[in-house]
C-alpha cells in the first residue's frame, strides 16, 4: 500500500512552473556584440549545444519537487487482517449408481454432479468438506477436511461400480451424520444428491433424518434426473455399447420430506443449468459471518525522496561548475 500523509502539501508542484516561468521572464538579457557576419554564432547556438545551458535550471525545479514531494510524507504500509469465524462442517452425499450414467445431462449425470460439486468445493474457503459415496451400500470418500484440493481430486476419483449397485439413500445419509456427530462446529450440513429411490441398505432415508434432525443437522437434497424417460448406456461384451431407455423414478415425496423435517430444503435437476443453479443456491443459504480486523503498518519514505532531491542539487552544481560552467 502507498499513501501520501499530508496530500494537500503536494498542491506546491503547481506552484513550481509558475515560478520557472517567472524567472525566465525576469532574467537579465545577456549583453551582446555585434558581428559583421553572425551566420557563424547562430550555427554555434543552435541544435542540442542551445538546450544545455537549460539543464542545470532543470534539475533545480526537480530537486524542489523532491523537496516537496517529502514535504507530503510518503508512505508506504503492509495491511494483514484477522478473519475471525467458525466455519460449516459440509459433507457431501453423492450416488454413484448405474443410474447415474444417464445422459439426461451432460455428459452424464455424474459427471454434471461431479463438476458443479467441485465448483461449490473450491468456494467454500473457510469450512472443513467431507464426500461420502453410495450406491447399494456408502462409505466415506473423503474425510472432513479443510483441504479443498485434496476433496476435489478425491470427487473427480467417483465413479459408477466402484462398490455394489442400488440406492441406499438412507445409509449414505447415516454415514453423513454419523461423521458430523463428533463436530464442534455450531453448523452442519449434508447436500445430498439421487436421481433414485431407497432400495437398499438397513436404514431408511426418513430414519436417517430423524438421526440428523437430532443432532441439528441440515440436510438439503437434491433429485437429479429430467422427467419421463432417460437414456442409460450399457456396455456389452460382444456387441459393444448399447443404450436403454428406462424410467426417471425420483423419489421426491421422500427427499422433500428428509430435507423439510431437517430445516433444509428440496431441490429438482432436470438438466446441467438448473443443477448449477442449484448448487450456488446452497452455497448463498449456508454463509458464515466473518468478522474481519485490518491491520495496516506504515513506513516513512520521505528520506528516500529527500536523497534524490540532494542528488539532484549535487548534479547541478557539478554541471554548473564544469562542462555547463558559464563564462562572464
Amino acid at each position: 500500500m502507498f499513501r501520501f500523509e499530508d496530500p494537500w502539501v503536494l498542491a506546491l508542484l503547481a506552484v513550481i512552473p509558475v515560478a520557472v516561468w517567472l524567472r525566465y521572464r525576469r532574467a537579465p538579457k545577456p549583453a551582446t556584440l555585434r558581428y559583421a557576419a553572425v551566420d557563424a554564432v547562430r550555427a554555434a547556438g543552435g541544435g542540442v549545444a542551445g538546450w544545455l545551458h537549460r539543464i542545470p535550471s532543470a534539475l533545480r525545479a526537480l530537486a524542489v519537487a523532491a523537496v516537496v514531494v517529502a514535504l507530503a510524507r510518503p508512505q508506504t504500509g503492509v495491511s494483514s487482517e484477522n478473519i475471525l469465524t467458525e466455519g460449516i462442517d459440509i459433507l457431501m452425499v453423492l450416488d454413484v449408481s448405474s443410474s447415474m450414467l444417464a445422459e439426461d445431462l451432460e455428459p452424464n449425470r455424474l459427471e454434471a454432479a461431479k463438476i458443479v460439486a467441485g465448483d461449490f468445493v473450491a468456494g467454500r474457503t473457510n469450512d472443513r468438506i467431507g464426500l461420502v459415496a453410495f450406491a447399494g451400500e456408502a462409505f466415506t470418500q473423503a474425510p472432513l477436511t479443510v483441504d479443498r484440493g485434496v476433496v476435489t481430486g478425491l470427487l473427480g476419483e467417483l465413479r459408477v461400480g466402484m462398490i455394489s449397485d442400488g440406492t441406499a439413500v438412507g445409509m449414505g445419509l447415516a454415514t453423513a451424520v454419523k461423521r458430523l456427530q463428533a463436530s464442534p462446529s455450531a453448523s452442519q450440513v449434508v447436500v445430498l444428491l439421487t436421481d433414485g429411490r431407497n432400495n437398499r441398505g438397513e436404514i431408511g432415508p426418513v430414519t436417517a433424518a430423524q438421526m440428523a434432525q437430532a443432532l441439528g443437522v441440515r440436510v438439503y437434497t437434491i433429485g437429479v434426473g429430467t422427467r419421463g424417460t432417460a437414456r442409460v448406456p450399457i456396455d456389452d461384451p460382444l456387441s459393444g455399447r448399447q443404450y436403454v431407455t428406462i424410467p426417471v423414478d425420483v423419489d421426491e415425496a421422500t427427499l422433500r420430506q428428509v430435507a423439510e423435517g431437517t430445516g433444509g430444503r428440496y431441490y429438482r435437476a432436470t438438466d446441467n443449468e438448473s443443477l448449477a443453479a442449484i448448487y450456488a443456491e446452497i452455497d448463498q443459504l449456508e454463509r458464515t459471518e466473518i468478522e474481519v480486523e485490518n491491520f495496516t503498518t506504515f513506513e516513512e519514505r520521505f528520506p528516500w525522496v529527500l536523497m534524490v532531491a540532494l542528488g539532484l542539487l549535487v548534479l547541478e552544481l557539478v554541471l554548473r561548475q564544469t562542462v555547463l560552467r558559464r563564462l562572464p
